[in-house]
């Protein structure tokens, strides 16, 4: 009975719920609603905040200001969510005093303090020192939502 009343109004009898006794089916257009299944999933990837890897290089023989400012930009991208990228470059017989370099990013974990989480320590790769930092708290969403504020009325002016 449901599949003649499915083809005299054109729609497709689609299976709800297969498991229930009796069986739940409805009269949909079966192609409208994938249709939109898929654009809910496609607008759902689109609003999902990824974090992304910021990278910052430096060398080992840094001005401790120039240094500060280096730990400024690491905040701010820690601030953002993203996660930060610390590489040192070493030049010629700059390779010799690496434990210099291994300061600098010592120093850098120490005055980030809270702020970040060591992913990956600091680690030599050729003729680089990196290392990897984390936000320690995921960013707050900086939008205001829907229906989470209560707007109260402006006041009123008594003239």
């Amino acid at each position: 009975m449901a599949i003649k009343k499915a083809e005299e109004t054109g729609y497709d009898l689609v299976e709800v719920s297969p498991n229930a006794k009796p069986p739940v089916c409805k009269l949909m257009d079966f192609g409208k609603f994938q249709y939109e299944q898929s654009k809910k999933l496609h607008s759902m990837k689109q609003h999902q905040r990824t974090g992304q890897v910021k990278e910052l290089k430096f060398r080992p023989h840094i001005n401790e200001h120039d240094l500060g400012i280096k730990i400024h930009y690491v905040e701010r991208f820690l601030e953002e969510g993203n996660k930060a990228k610390v590489s040192l470059v070493f030049r010629g017989r700059e390779m010799v005093r690496y434990e210099v370099g291994a300061e600098l990013l010592k120093k850098m974990i120490s005055s980030l303090g809270a702020k970040a989480i060591v992913e990956a320590p600091p680690k030599m790769e050729g003729s680089n020192m990196t290392m990897v930092l984390a936000p320690a708290n995921p960013p707050r969403p900086s939008g205001k939502e829907d229906g989470d504020v209560f707007q109260e009325d402006p006041p009123q002016s008594s003239d």
